[in-house]
């Protein structure tokens, strides 16, 4: 049975992960191409088709191999899919369910006009083939975590003796269990370096219950999340077991050798290597394969977004392992304090090229003259650490080695205040480095506190906010008359393009802005753009724009940094015109646009004093 597209159509269309990255005239254009099917028993499936579960429940089943994936409403599968239908799976369908159909035409051309959309679909329809010479952790972006879970999970009660847990785990051949009350809630996670490193080095009796040995509220993922997600759970917290729930109910374990091959340039093994380093050169070493894994990506046409997250999940880990040999080095800080970053490194945007912002928050039982000494050689050991791996000190010597940057939160809500309150140029520029934090290593709850404060003083704030306006249009795109390029005039980069500071920077104050104005936490601007629209900070068509034009900016930078480290230079900002063909050329002036276009709707509103 076929019903036309309707307004429940376009809905669903609106708020699917992939397909929302449409703007609404594109959305309106596949709905009217759709065909909405009723599905009911085992279904007849086009191999050249996309399907959108809309209503009801689908199985989809692999009979040469035992496989079964439960699909829920919003799900897509069939072509550019990782879900391929007919082959190899075949689709069992509930009574009641409803698909949306898109012809591959359709969808190939929605990929086309949308390149973000890229992320998610594989126009020509078969993701495996156009990735076979790709990073193999890039297809996780398409893949929801539910398709990985391979097999029912594998639990034990809490009291189930160690032994028990370790003949279960050789029966089962598998390298870790969960662990289960009578209710199925989950309690904890036992893996074999448990059984290695808790129990037989520790010379511990066997024959006492498994939780004593079990990794107590383990992190988890939920079974709808793409698998990406769980890939930088693993690499952020050097971690290799990752239960999956569905609701409160295990549904089963992935793990990295589930999310990708073991190989050198692979976030979650680079992460892992790196946690293994005991020296500065170590994880110099480790560092310095921070290159091949962005070529990586953009030579697997990896987006921006999502390299973006990889690259700094990778600068994360080698902070984290840093500040503990730092704490190896030093002895235990005699007070509490957390670790922050700034920057593209709290805004998840890095790439190679990348310098270092932080600070320190210290608790305020902080005593200069007792614990001073103690963090000032703490930091400075980390801050020059970074720099040999890679992460040159901040030019404007924003990092925690700097005493101004090391201070209790007390301080630091001074700090923040006084910006607000007496926005001049310097409180302004300050203002924009640290708003972007994000804890990487220690007591949490410091900053989030830091954090309420602040967003509570500036939320609403329009004297503030006009300042800030003012100090986001000063980075404006390099657009000429008649929407020509505008290239720099002279210096050792005449003739080239900043895509930095003239692409990415405009795009990134904006979205500070919005933040600033809504008092929302959000610190990634794809991730503020978001929140903004959904405020009404922003229209949500101007937020997609903006997201688009951050996505194209930004991947043409990674793909000029790319090049050059092929060919053995240093990265840079600067792209020449010339590199890109005439359709790049139109699509960039095309992004610039767009932010130009958002900065003048800003610029009017503090002219008119709506702030």
């Amino acid at each position: 049975m076929t019903d036309s597209p309707d307004a429940r159509l376009r809905t669903a269309l609106s708020t699917q992960r992939a397909l929302a990255l449409l703007d609404d005239s594109a959305r309106d254009t596949l709905a009217a191409a759709a065909r909405v099917v009723a599905f009911d028993g085992e279904a007849a499936v086009d191999a050249d088709a996309l399907y959108l579960l809309l209503d009801g429940h689908i199985d989809l089943i692999d009979a040469d191999h035992g496989g079964r994936v439960a699909l829920a409403p919003g799900e897509l599968f069939g072509y550019g899919t990782a879900a391929r239908v007919p082959e190899p799976w075949t689709v069992r369908a509930d009574r009641g369910a409803r698909v949306a159909r898109f012809a591959a035409a359709d969808i190939d051309a929605a990929c086309a006009t949308h390149p973000a959309l890229r992320a998610f679909i594989v126009p020509g329809g078969n993701p495996g083939a156009a990735s076979r010479s790709s990073d193999p952790h890039l297809n996780l972006m398409t893949t929801p975590v539910r398709a990985l879970v391979k097999r029912a999970p594998i639990t034990l009660a809490p009291d189930t003796t160690i032994r028990a847990a370790a003949q279960l785990m050789r029966e089962q051949r598998v390298s870790s269990v969960l662990i289960v009350d009578e209710a199925g809630h989950l309690y904890g996670l036992v893996t074999d370096r448990d059984l290695r490193n808790r129990a037989v080095a520790q010379g511990l009796d066997i024959e006492r219950p498994v939780i004593d040995i079990a990794t107590v509220a383990p992190m988890t993922m939920d079974v709808r999340k793409p698998a990406f997600d769980a890939l930088l759970l693993m690499a952020r917290h050097n971690i290799h077991h990752v239960p999956v729930m569905d609701g409160d109910r295990v549904a089963g374990m992935i793990t990295a050798t589930d999310l990708t091959e073991q190989h050198s340039t692979s976030a979650v093994y680079l992460a892992g290597d790196i946690y293994k380093q005991t020296t500065v050169e170590g994880l110099a070493a480790a560092a310095s394969r921070v290159r091949q894994l962005q070529q990586n990506l953009a030579a697997a046409g990896a987006t921006a977004y999502s390299t973006g997250h990889i690259i700094t999940a990778v600068t994360d880990a080698i902070t984290c392992r840093l500040v503990q040999l730092a704490e190896a080095k030093f002895g235990p800080a005699p007070v509490d304090y957390v670790w922050v970053a700034a920057g593209s490194q709290a805004r998840s945007e890095q790439t190679a090229k990348s310098d270092q912002d932080n600070c320190l928050v210290i608790d305020d039982s902080y005593d200069a003259a007792l614990h001073g000494d103690y963090f000032k050689a703490f930091a400075t050991w980390v801050c020059d650490g970074l720099d040999a791996c890679g992460y040159i000190h901040c030019p404007g010597e924003m990092m925690a080695m700097t005493d101004q940057w090391r201070q209790p939160k007390a301080r630091w809500m001074q700090y923040f205040r006084k910006w607000v309150d007496q926005p001049e140029p310097k409180a302004l520029m300050l203002t924009c480095v640290f708003f972007d934090l994000r804890a990487i290593y220690g007591k949490t709850t410091l900053l989030d506190e830091l954090r309420r404060d602040v967003l509570a003083h500036t939320r609403d704030n329009r004297i503030f906010l006009a300042y800030m306006v003012g100090n986001a249009l000063s980075h404006t795109p390099p657009l000429g008359l008649f929407r020509s390029l505008s290239t720099i005039r002279s210096g050792d980069n005449k003739g080239t393009l900043d895509l930095k500071h003239n692409g990415i920077v405009p795009v990134v104050d904006l979205a500070r802005v919005y933040a600033l104005a809504g008092g929302h936490d959000a610190v990634n601007t794809h991730d503020r753009l978001a929140v903004a629209a959904a405020s009404g900070e922003i229209s949500e068509q101007a937020a997609r724009d903006l997201r688009d034009a951050l996505e194209f900016i930004a991947t043409l930078r990674i793909q000029h940094q790319a090049r050059q480290l092929a060919a053995g230079l240093n990265a840079d900002n600067f792209l020449r015109p010339d590199e890109l063909s005439n359709f790049e050329r139109s699509q960039l002036k095309d992004a610039f646009s767009v932010v130009q276009s958002l900065q003048n709707v800003l610029g009017q509103r503090y002219q008119a004093g709506r702030f």
